[in-house]
């Protein structure tokens, strides 16, 4: 089951806790983006097991961020679940352009789903991210 809250749900803050702070070492986890962002929750059943969340700066380009699947979920396409999920928020809110800064040891799976590396690799925190973008909204 997938949903969308316009909140920081304790679901999507655990998921994230788990797989950023406590698996990956990532200290600075949260941020003011949480309270203006749209996060998705996906469930199997009654549990929460991957997160993401969705925001805009000008309502034409939105960014995608904070995609965490828990480990016992991963390898069954949640993550793909996620990414569409906040695809399909952005084109409602009448978005035409979807970017985000993905881990580099994970680019080849936004690759997969139709996004394309810039030029811009950069630190978050002590890990690279390149940023990568994907034209929404628009026949294909």
């Amino acid at each position: 089951m997938v949903r969308m809250y316009q909140k920081l749900e304790d679901a999507c803050a655990a998921i994230r806790t788990a797989v950023f702070v406590e698996e990956q070492g990532f200290r600075q986890e949260f941020d003011e983006i949480d309270s203006r962002a749209w996060h998705v929750l996906i469930y199997d059943g009654e549990t929460a097991a991957a997160t993401g969340r969705l925001y805009t700066d000008d309502g034409e380009c939105y960014h995608i961020g904070r995609v965490a699947v828990l480990p016992a979920y991963r390898g069954k396409r949640l993550g793909k679940l996620v990414v569409s999920a906040l695809e399909a928020q952005a084109v409602m809110c009448g978005g035409k352009k979807i970017s985000l800064s993905a881990q580099c040891r994970a680019a080849g799976f936004y690759e997969k789903l139709g996004y394309a590396r810039t030029e811009n690799i950069h630190m978050d925190e002590f890990c690279p991210h390149v940023t990568m973008v994907k034209l929404i909204g628009q026949a294909e």
